[in-house]
């Protein structure tokens, strides 16, 4: 037995097994950097967020109310008011201007995070951090904006023979009304509304010059319209004293809120074309009311098709879909000519 052959044998295989071993601990490694795609930017648009938005301001006039829903001059004054009061500041690449063109063409487009990622050239999470930025801004404006700026009569009631003095302490009129909502089916029960439909049940409280001066948000549609309206009398809104509200013959008659004569001709189709004259005393004055509700009635529906993300389901969470509502309020004011206070 030749011993020393069998050595050089038992040699050369410990040798061949090591640079197996070696081998396949750097194979993989090896193999990873070989096969590493090189990383390709997915938004690559020569048209950036900031580039759009700048386009829309120097642009044709009347883009910017039809994309942003503002005049441009609004606009500005908005991003500047945004950041004098530190509610919205410029961050790396993506101006004010920007945080809130992106903001705005969401509400008037019912633009998804997907959309605005391509649109505006920027990451999931830019897009999102700036959403939820301006959802707060607008939240802080809306106790500023949203309010009643007067109790005195109001030159729609006091220069109108049909309305003075009958209403001569009506501060304006209630509104309800539902915004669909997109809601897992765990939690969708009790936002189902009588026909059927998830919605959040909405109340609005406009003056004579069509502003919102109270908003409730993020009720289930199953929510009785009188309950929506009772609850936010115990919540804090606020009826001065010998002042009252309209609203339509869905709420109790009170004295901060007053309701038309149930049994009697109400709505103006009735009193239109085909229709008579009033009869009586009663009729006469659900007429007068149903004229008067119904100019701020026609508000909310300019609302409504300013902003129709209010009018369809909306993939955001529930709280998100809920802040949408207060920040189209805020908006509506500001684009009704509220004036921003300095300081």
């Amino acid at each position: 037995m030749d011993t020393s052959n069998h050595a050089d044998g038992y040699e050369s295989r410990t040798d061949s097994e090591e640079e197996e071993e070696i081998m396949f601990l750097v194979f993989p490694t090896l193999y990873c950097i070989s096969s590493r795609r090189e990383k390709i930017p997915y938004n690559t648009s020569i048209l950036t967020g900031a580039k759009y938005i700048r386009e829309i301001l120097d642009g044709h006039p009347q883009r910017c109310p039809d994309i942003l829903r503002m005049e441009s001059h609004i606009f500005q004054a908005l991003c500047d008011h945004l950041r004098s009061k530190n509610l919205l500041r410029n961050s790396r690449g993506v101006s004010v201007g920007e945080q809130l063109g992106m903001f705005m063409y969401m509400l008037s487009r019912n633009a998804s995070y997907g959309t605005l990622i391509d649109r505006f050239q920027h990451s999931p999470e830019i897009v999102h951090r700036h959403i939820n930025g301006c959802f707060n801004a607008m939240i802080s404006l809306a106790f500023d904006l949203i309010k009643h700026s007067s109790s005195d009569t109001h030159c729609k009631i006091s220069t109108h023979p049909q309305f003075w003095p009958f209403f001569e302490n009506c501060l304006g009129a209630i509104y309800g009304t539902h915004v669909p909502m997109t809601i897992a089916s765990s939690e969708a029960a009790p936002y189902r509304n009588r026909k059927g439909t998830l919605s959040q049940n909405l109340m609005v409280a406009c003056d004579f010059d069509l502003k919102v001066v109270y908003v409730s948000a993020g009720w289930e549609g199953s929510a009785s319209d009188a309950g929506v309206l009772k609850s936010s009398f115990q919540s804090g809104f606020h009826v001065p004293t010998g002042k009252y509200y309209l609203v339509d013959g869905g709420y109790a008659n009170t004295p901060q809120f007053l309701a038309p004569y149930h049994g009697v001709r109400y709505h103006l189709q009735d009193f239109g074309r085909g229709g008579s004259r009033p009869k009586n005393a009663k009729e006469l004055f659900n007429l007068r009311h149903a004229r008067l509700r119904n100019h701020i009635e026609r508000a909310i529906g300019v609302w409504e098709m300013r902003f129709p993300i209010l009018k369809v389901g909306m993939h955001y969470p529930i709280d998100t879909q809920v802040k949408i509502a207060v920040a189209a309020a805020v908006f509506h004011n500001i684009i009704r000519g509220e004036v921003m206070k300095n300081g």
